[in-house]
C-alpha cells in the first residue's frame, strides 16, 4: 500500500495512509480467519475506491481555466470505482463464465488508458527509446511471468488460463516496476501509470486466486489493487496541479528493475522445489523465452550503448551546436538573449537535453554533466566574450575525452557531457579549471576570467533534472568564490532553495515590520550585577520562520541591505535604550555594525542623530565592530572609531583572536571594550596557561575592559572570572529575550550600574 512509498507520505496524503493502515488491519485479520475473505476484499477495495475516487472527483469537478484538465479525473474516476466494483464482485461471480470475469477488468484498461492519454505532463519518447525499452523490459517480464506460473496454485486452473494469467501479471508487473521505478518515478504521470498497472494487476490476480481451493489466497490481491487505486489519485492531482517541475525528480532506481525479477524468480523457484514437485514442459519453454530478449538487448547493447554520448552526436547534424573535440574548431553562439527566448539558445539547451537522454537511455545509465560559466568573459564586450569562449572551446576540446561533447550555452558559459563516472568527470573538471584559469589575449589586452564548474551524474535521472542539478551545483560555485568545482547533492539543493527564498523575501523585510531584536544581557563578573545588554537582530519572517543574523547578513550583503538593517538596528536599540533608562540609567546598549557600514563618510553624525532623537547619553551606546574585518581599511576604521569616542560612545572590539597580528593591531584601535571568546578562556593543550591571561595583560596595558562572550557553561564562567575578565555575556549568565523580559531581569538588581 502506501506505506511503500515514503517519498510520497505528506499532510495532503494523510487519508491515504489512514485507508492503507486499516487495509493492513483487515488483511491480517482475514489471513487469520477472523473475517471471511469475501468481506476484507470487499471491504478493502471499497475503501480503496472511496478515498481515490473523492480525490479524483474533486480534479474532475474544480474549477480551472482549462476545463479540458477535469476530464483526465473524471475518467480516472470512474475507472477506479469500476475497479472497486469489480472486486467486490469478482468472488460472487461464476468463473466459469470467461466473459463475467473479463468485462469489469476490460471496463478498467479502456477508461484507465483514455484517462492516462489525456493527464498533463505526459512523457512523449520517440519510437526508437520505446522499442529499446520493451526489449530491455521484455527478458524480466517473462521471467516475472515465469515466478507468476510457479506461484499460482495448479489445482483448479485450466492450463491455458493459468498461463494466460502469469504472463498478463508478469507483463503488468514489470511495466509497474518500470513506471515507479524509473527516472520519473516521482511524477504525476509515471505514478498514475503505475498505479493503473498495479490496480490491474490486482484485479487480475483476484479472478484468478478466487477459485484456488485455499480462498485465502484471493487476499495477496488486495494490496496491489488498494495500493494502485491510491498511486493513480495522488499521481493524477500532481500531474494535474503541474507540480512536477517543483519536484526534484530523483536518480533513476535502476536496480529494482534489474534485480526484484530475478530475486522474485528464484524465490518463485526455491518455493516450487521446496514441495517436491519438478518443473513441468511449460516452465521450460518460459525459460527458454527469456534468453532471445536477453540476447537482443546485449547485442544492442553492444552495437551503440556503450557509447551513448557518441550516439547523441549521431543523432544530430554533424557540426552544429554539439561539438567533438576532433571536429573543426568554430566559435559558439552567444546569444544575448535567455535559453528561453534565443533560439540559438533553445538550439544549445536541445543539444544538451539530447547528449544527455542519451546517456540515460542505456540500462544502467552512468555519465555526467559539466556546466562551466567564465566569470569576466564579458569584461571587454560582446565581440571579445565571443573571443574567449572561442579560445576557452579550444582548450576544453584539448582535456577532454575522444567521446566527450562540448556545447555553448546562452551568455558566457558552455557545458561538456562526458560518459565517465563521477570521479573522473570531477577530475575532468579539476582540468577544465587549470586551463580555463590562464589569460586570454583578446581585443588587444589580456583578459583574466574566474571559471566557476558545477557537476552533476546522469546515472538514469531525466535530461532536464541533470541541466537543473548542474546549474544549481554551478551556482553554488560561484556563491563560494568561483576558481572550483562544485558537486550536487540533495542538500545543496536544499541550501541553494533555502537562499533563494531568503532572496527573494529580505527585501522589503523592514517595510512590512518583520524584523525584531533580542537583548542578551552583559554582567559584571566580579559582583553578578547587569551593566549593560547587546542587541541582537532577528528576522521574523511568516514565510521562513525566524532568522538568524548568521544566515540573514550575507544575504544581506549580497543584496546591498546591510546599511538599512543595521541603521533599523541602531534605532530600535537607542529607543529601546532611552526606555530603560527611566528607570536603571546606568545600562548601556551594544549594537554590531559592519566595517562597510562604519567606513561610510556620514557614519558618525547620523549615529549622533540618533542619539539625540531619543535623548540617550553617548556613554550609553557601545558600537562593535568584527575583529577579523577591520584589517581591510584599517586607518578609516581608526578614524571612525575615534570619531565615534570624540562624541562619547564607548566602542568594541568583537570576536578578537589572540594572535600575533591581531595583538599588534590592538595598538592602533581606539576601543573601550575587547570581546573574546571561550576558547581563550579554557587550558591549552599543550600545558601552557590560557591565552586570556595574555589579553587581560595587553589590556591592562591599553586601558581596555574584557567582555567574555559565548559563555554556555559554569565552568567558562569561572575561568572568565579567574582570567580578570571583568564583564561576561553568554548563555550561562542569561539568554536573549524580548525587550519586556529583560528589563524583568534588570529590575531584580535594583543597584544596577556601570
Amino acid at each position: 500500500m502506501l506505506l511503500a512509498y515514503p517519498s510520497l507520505v505528506t499532510r495532503r496524503a494523510a487519508p491515504e495512509v489512514a485507508t492503507s493502515t486499516a487495509v493492513a488491519l483487515l488483511l491480517i485479520a482475514g489471513a487469520a480467519d477472523l473475517v471471511p475473505t469475501s468481506v476484507v476484499i470487499a471491504l478493502t477495495a471499497g475503501a480503496g475506491a472511496t478515498v481515490a475516487g473523492l480525490r479524483l472527483s474533486r480534479l474532475a469537478t474544480r474549477r480551472c481555466p482549462d476545463p479540458t484538465s477535469r476530464a483526465p479525473g473524471a475518467l480516472l474516476d470512474a475507472a477506479v470505482v469500476a475497479a472497486g466494483l469489480t472486486a467486490v464482485l469478482l468472488p460472487l461471480v461464476d468463473l466459469g463464465r470467461t466473459a463475467a470475469v473479463l468485462v469489469g477488468p476490460l471496463v478498467v484498461v479502456v477508461l484507465s488508458v483514455f484517462g492516462l492519454r489525456r493527464l498533463p505532463g505526459r512523457p512523449r519518447p520517440a519510437v526508437g527509446v520505446r522499442v529499446r525499452r520493451l526489449v530491455e523490459s521484455a527478458g524480466p517480464a517473462i521471467g516475472l511471468a515465469l515466478a507468476g506460473w510457479l506461484l499460482l496454485p495448479p489445482g483448479g486452473l485450466p492450463v491455458p488460463t493459468r498461463l494466460a494469467a502469469a504472463l498478463t501479471l508478469g507483463g503488468l508487473a514489470m511495466a509497474a516496476l518500470n513506471a515507479l521505478a524509473g527516472p520519473r518515478r516521482r511524477s504525476g504521470p509515471a505514478l498514475c501509470r503505475g498505479g493503473v498497472l498495479l490496480m490491474v494487476g490486482g484485479l487480475v490476480l483476484l479472478a484468478t486466486l478466487s477459485s484456488a481451493p485455499a480462498g485465502r489466497a484471493a487476499l495477496l490481491a488486495v494490496p496491489p489493487l488498494v495500493s494502485g487505486m491510491l498511486l493513480v489519485a495522488l499521481g493524477a492531482a500532481r500531474a494535474v496541479d503541474a507540480c512536477d517541475a517543483a519536484v526534484a525528480q530523483p536518480v533513476a532506481a535502476a536496480w529494482p528493475r534489474l534485480v526484484l525479477p530475478a530475486a522474485v524468480l528464484l524465490l518463485a523457484s526455491g518455493l516450487h522445489l521446496g514441495t517436491g514437485r519438478a518443473p513441468d514442459r511449460t516452465s521450460l519453454l518460459l525459460a527458454l523465452a527469456a534468453v532471445p530478449p536477453l540476447v537482443l538487448r546485449e547485442l544492442l547493447g553492444s552495437g551503440d550503448a556503450s557509447n551513448p554520448v557518441r550516439r547523441a552526436a549521431h543523432r544530430r547534424a554533424a557540426g552544429s551546436t554539439v561539438r567533438h573535440r576532433h571536429a573543426t574548431p568554430t566559435r559558439w553562439p552567444a546569444p544575448a538573449a535567455p535559453p528561453s527566448v534565443g533560439s540559438g539558445a533553445r538550439g544549445d539547451r536541445v543539444a544538451l537535453l539530447d547528449a544527455l537522454a542519451a546517456i540515460g537511455d542505456v540500462p544502467v545509465p552512468t555519465g555526467a554533466l559539466l556546466l562551466v560559466d567564465l566569470h569576466g568573459a564579458d569584461a571587454l564586450g560582446p565581440t571579445a566574450r565571443e573571443d574567449v569562449l572561442a579560445e576557452a572551446a579550444h582548450r576544453t576540446r584539448g582535456v577532454i575525452g575522444a567521446d566527450d561533447l562540448v556545447t555553448g550555452c546562452a551568455g558566457s558559459g558552455f557545458g561538456v557531457v562526458t560518459a565517465a563516472g563521477p570521479v573522473l568527470a570531477y577530475a575532468l573538471g579539476t582540468r577544465l579549471l587549470g586551463v580555463l584559469s590562464s589569460p586570454y589575449a583578446v581585443a588587444g589586452a589580456v583578459l583574466r576570467v574566474q571559471p566557476s564548474i558545477g557537476l552533476a551524474e546522469v546515472s538514469g535521472a531525466g535530461p532536464a533534472d541533470v541541466l537543473r542539478q548542474a546549474e544549481l551545483a554551478r551556482r553554488r560555485a560561484v556563491q563560494l568564490g568561483r576558481d572550483r568545482v562544485e558537486w550536487y547533492d540533495a542538500f545543496l539543493e536544499e541550501q541553494l532553495v533555502r537562499r533563494l527564498d531568503l532572496e527573494r523575501e529580505l527585501p522589503g523585510a523592514v517595510a512590512r515590520g518583520e524584523l525584531d531584536l533580542v537583548y542578551q544581557p552583559v554582567v559584571d563578573l566580579v559582583d553578578g550585577q547587569p551593566v549593560g545588554a547587546e542587541a541582537l537582530l532577528r528576522w521574523r519572517s511568516p514565510v521562513l520562520g525566524t532568522v538568524l543574523p548568521a544566515e540573514l547578513l550575507p544575504v544581506a550583503e549580497d543584496l546591498d541591505l546591510v546599511g538599512e538593517l543595521e541603521w533599523w538596528v541602531l534605532d530600535r536599540a537607542c529607543r529601546q535604550l532611552s526606555n530603560w533608562s527611566v528607570g536603571v540609567r546606568e545600562l548601556w546598549m551594544a549594537v554590531n555594525v559592519t566595517t562597510r557600514e562604519l567606513t561610510t563618510p556620514d557614519f558618525v553624525q547620523r549615529a549622533a542623530a540618533v542619539l539625540a532623537a531619543y535623548g540617550v547619553p553617548p556613554e550609553r551606546l557601545v558600537v562593535e565592530v568584527s575583529e577579523p574585518r577591520v584589517g581591510g581599511d584599517l586607518p578609516t576604521v581608526v578614524a571612525r572609531l575615534a570619531g565615534l569616542r570624540s562624541l562619547g560612545v564607548r566602542t568594541a572590539l568583537d570576536d578578537f583572536r589572540a594572535e600575533h597580528a591581531s595583538l599588534a593591531q590592538l595598538r592602533r584601535l581606539p576601543i573601550d571594550l575587547l570581546k573574546v571568546g571561550p576558547e581563550l578562556v579554557g587550558a591549552r593543550l599543550d600545558g601552557q596557561p590560557p591565552l586570556i591571561d595574555v589579553v587581560v595583560n595587553v589590556g591592562e596595558r591599553l586601558g581596555v575592559e574584557i567582555v567574555a562572550e559565548e559563555l554556555e557553561s559554569s565552568a567558562q564562567v569561572e575561568g572568565a572570572r579567574r582570567g580578570g575578565c571583568r564583564y561576561g555575556q553568554g548563555f550561562a549568565v542569561a539568554r536573549p529575550a524580548t525587550a519586556e523580559r529583560v528589563e524583568a531581569y534588570f529590575e531584580e538588581f535594583p543597584s544596577a550600574s556601570r
